[in-house]
């Protein structure tokens, strides 16, 4: 039995436990009355009620005594010299009778004599068998009870009253106490017996399974997250996942803490079956948003290694407010743009980050032709916070509430006619001067492009190229504020068509000289012109090929400070401000 079972169970044990000793002290106190009624042997009835004395005889009229069958001189002795009117001497009508009994202290025994008439019920008493509490012997002949004496069958010692009191107050408590006792004596076994059984759980060796985002699965009893990823409701080829029981999920996982705000709600870590877990929590104002991410993540054959691995949407009433849940995979280093305040990058590790965010970009891009194919997947909204960083130090594509899909219409599936939206520092300059062709896909892709440009910048200011990290800084830092307004980029990228500074050292090395050229590449005006990310993914994939692992010493990692200083501050007006200029030079 659980430990859930046994405390399920114990108001039904104290209840009867504490019915159990209710009786006893019933019983105990019907066994106190019975004692207070023996203190005298026989009722005083038997002397005072069938008594009749020669003063008695005087006063009954000729016609009762000659009614009588016969008439009988006994001896009478009493305890009460009134029951025989003070004379040794009374009438009967049918017995004389002698009786011994116990003392009212109980201490001895006492010898009573009298006489007994038809009228009285105790005549009957003639009838019983002697015993060590009562022995009484009736005759008919006149005074044949004076030489009777009858006696007890057993000793006359009985036991003091105060030894009785004593034993009944001792009585009355264990009756209660006993059965609880032996109540939470079950249940502390069934919670010793739970504890054993979960410590065995946690010291059996974990089955040799990876789950994405470096989540370790073991079983316990029930179905856990790598169970349902490998259930037979998916074929396995990435065509789709169940919900975790969908609507009562949420009510298996305890939020941890908070990791993360953004513009729709909050992120938690949760705990669902012993494993971390991540809860993008929406307020009920956002369900539309909540709807429509929830719809792209369901879409058929979406699942890859680079994209969030998403497990079930819910819904929750919390503190009388209605919590919208989706849940995903959990990824303790949290987002690039948080790995990269914290830490450097060898050029291996630098190249493989950018190369994966690529894969999974690349993933939604594409369309998948067949009986349930999928539809190609515009992400808009790219930048290094909705790039998760993984245990293994690979990227994935997160944040799909913005996305947009093709239908088999080719026509596209974009909400409320909103297209303007993302973040301003990373919007392409035809979403800024709005000259975006919302009817064709491809311009949607193409903006990805421009976006993904920027995240390659601020991942390449943090690698270590020719010995130097350089500070972590977002694009324009240089030009704009914090939260710049939609004219002040419309006007530095549109109108003066300004990029982020390139260092002139990273011209000089030849890993990073193609990262450039590819960066230029993606961050040009004309739309039409830019690269797709298949080009991207494959040109990053030679350039982590070409790099020699040795030359390079990695960089460790540190969750408060940097493991080598960083450089001193880098002046970037050194550096050419027009960029297109400078790529023209690098050409020629």
């Amino acid at each position: 039995m659980s430990l859930k079972q046994c405390l399920h169970f114990l108001p039904q044990i104290v209840f009867v436990c504490a019915f159990i000793g209710t009786v006893e002290m019933l019983q105990v106190d019907n066994v106190t009355q019975l004692e207070s009624t023996k203190t005298s042997p026989f009722n005083k009835s038997v002397t005072t009620a069938n008594v009749i004395t020669h003063e008695n005889t005087t006063n009954m009229t000729e016609y009762e005594v000659t009614t009588k069958m016969k008439r009988i001189e006994c001896v009478c002795q009493s305890e009460y010299p009134s029951d025989c009117g003070g004379k040794d001497i009374c009438i009967a009508f049918y017995s004389c009778f002698s009786v011994v009994g116990r003392s009212e202290n109980g201490e001895g025994s006492v010898i009573q004599k009298g006489c007994l008439n038809y009228e009285s019920p105790a005549f009957m008493m003639c009838k019983l068998s002697q015993n060590d509490e009562l022995n009484m012997q009736c005759c008919d002949t006149n005074m044949c009870n004076k030489d009777i004496d009858p006696v007890l069958t057993v000793t006359d010692v009985v036991p003091n009253d105060s030894n009785s009191k004593v034993s009944i107050s001792v009585l009355i408590p264990l009756g209660v106490l006993f059965p609880l006792v032996i109540s939470f004596i079950a249940v502390f076994i069934c919670w010793k017996n739970h504890r054993k059984r979960m410590q065995k759980l946690e010291e059996r060796p974990m089955k040799s399974r990876h789950f994405e985002g470096g989540l370790h699965v073991q079983a316990v009893g029930e179905s856990t997250l790598w169970n349902m990823m490998t259930s037979p409701s998916s074929s396995g080829s990435g065509s789709g996942l169940p919900f975790l029981v969908h609507r009562t999920v949420a009510r298996q996982i305890h939020l941890a803490d908070r990791i993360g705000k953004g513009r729709y709600g909050e992120v938690w870590r949760g705990i669902y079956q012993g494993e971390s877990v991540a809860v993008k929590i929406f307020s009920s104002r956002d369900e539309e948003s909540f709807n429509r991410e929830t719809d792209i993540y369901n879409t058929v054959m979406l699942r890859h290694a680079n994209v969030l691995c998403y497990y079930a949407s819910d819904r929750l009433s919390r503190n009388s407010c209605t919590e919208l849940w989706l849940i995903c995979s959990y990824h303790p280093y949290g987002s690039l743009y948080e790995y990269l305040q914290r830490a450097t990058l060898d050029q291996r590790t630098m190249i493989n980050l950018c190369k994966t965010a690529a894969l999974g970009l690349s993933h939604l891009h594409s369309d998948i032709t067949g009986v349930k194919g999928k539809p190609p997947i515009a992400h808009r909204d790219v930048k290094t916070k909705n790039i998760l960083v993984k245990t293994d130090l690979t990227s994935c594509i997160a944040d799909l509430g913005l996305a947009v899909l093709l239908k088999d219409d080719n026509s596209v599936d974009i909400c409320k006619n909103n297209y303007r939206v993302g973040t301003k520092r990373y919007m392409a300059p035809e979403v800024l001067d709005e000259t975006l062709n919302v009817k064709n896909f491809d311009s949607f892709r193409q903006a990805d492009v421009y976006a993904f440009s920027l995240v390659l910048w601020e991942v390449c200011r943090r690698g270590l190229i020719g010995g130097i990290a350089e500070e972590y800084k977002p694009p324009f830092h240089d030009v704009v504020g914090h939260d710049p307004s939609f004219e002040e980029m419309r006007k530095i990228v549109c109108d003066c068509n300004h990029r982020p500074v390139i260092p002139n050292r990273w011209q000089t090395d030849q890993n990073m000289n193609i990262i450039v050229k590819l960066m230029k590449e993606m961050w040009t005006s004309n739309a039409a012109s830019r690269l797709t990310m298949l080009r991207v993914k494959k040109t990053l994939s030679k350039a982590l090929d070409s790099i020699e692992v040795k030359k390079y010493p990695k960089a460790g990692f540190c969750e408060k400070e940097l493991l080598i200083p960083r450089s001193d501050k880098v002046d970037d007006s050194a550096y050419a401000p027009n960029l297109l200029k400078q790529s023209d030079e690098n050409i020629a």
